[in-house]
């Protein structure tokens, strides 16, 4: 019924069993009283060896494996400290670079025009067939239909539409866009305009202006809507056809529309004529 195995783990367990009892029995007489407790310690004393070492090793198991658990806990406190440090160490940097950008937003308002708004983006027209922002400013904030936006960069693009706490941005790379232009360095004036590449075509440019690639290309002021001498972009490609009167300019705009996050908009040129009421 019982495997020989089994026999052996008994019986070795009843002999240890044994030995404790006799040897404590014993140890409460005196040696001298009991000449056979020599004998019964040479006897058993192997088994007790035996015992006590198998106790001290499940000890030691068992020692271990609470010092285990504990690292165990101490390393996953740590690694939710490291966590928490790396959380706390993104939003620092976060701020310190919103920081900055609003740093610049205000020194270029100092220099451009007091009264110009903050405004911070917060949507995208999805479409791929218009370039468009929403900006978290409306006409209770004095944002008008027709005002201007700006950033230290460059121009972004022109309100189309507001409510009374958010507005649409027209885009100068939409191809509804049109900035009237001129070349810094020769004074050629023609149209800026968006195109579906993202970047800006710089039109009726005459053939007899010298037009060089790099050249930058500011806005004119003769539109009525933006101030004279903005930055707009610069002349990446340049194509004079062997007809016609004009050149074919691509332009870069020195805003980069896809990392925008806060503008700054200008009073519109007839800000009572376009207020619209709520």
């Amino acid at each position: 019924m019982f495997s020989r195995k089994m026999v052996v783990i008994v019986g070795a367990l009843v002999l240890i069993a044994a030995s404790v009892i006799i040897i404590s029995i014993n140890s409460r007489r005196s040696p001298l009283a009991d000449p056979t407790g020599g004998v019964a310690v040479g006897l058993f004393a192997p088994f007790q060896e035996a015992f006590t070492t198998a106790a001290g090793f499940v000890s030691g198991i068992w020692r271990n494996y609470f010092a285990l658990v504990g690292l165990a806990e101490e390393a996953q406190e740590m690694r939710r400290q490291l966590s928490q440090a790396k959380a706390d160490l993104n939003q620092y940097e976060e701020t310190r670079q919103a920081n900055r950008r609003l740093r610049s937003l205000l020194n270029f308002r100092t220099r451009t025009a007091s009264d110009a708004i903050a405004a911070e983006v917060i949507g995208r027209d999805p479409s791929p067939w218009f370039k468009t922002i929403i900006i978290n400013k409306g006409y209770t904030d004095g944002v008008f239909k027709a005002s201007p936006v700006v950033v230290p960069e460059g121009i972004v693009g022109l309100v189309v539409a507001t409510s009374a706490h958010f507005a649409k941005v027209l885009l100068i790379i939409d191809q509804n866009s049109a900035v009237d232009a001129k070349v810094q360095a020769t004074r050629a004036r023609g149209i800026v305009k968006g195109d579906p590449t993202g970047r800006g075509s710089f039109n009726y440019v005459l053939r007899k202006h010298e037009i060089s690639l790099g050249d930058s290309v500011i806005t004119s002021g003769l539109d009525g809507v933006f101030p004279k001498g903005l930055p707009i972009g610069r002349v990446s490609e340049i194509v004079r056809l062997s007809a016609g009167i004009f050149q074919e300019i691509a332009i870069t705009p020195y805003v980069d529309f896809e990392t925008l996050e806060e503008v700054l908009v200008l009073a519109p040129p007839e800000r009572h004529d376009l207020q619209e009421a709520p």
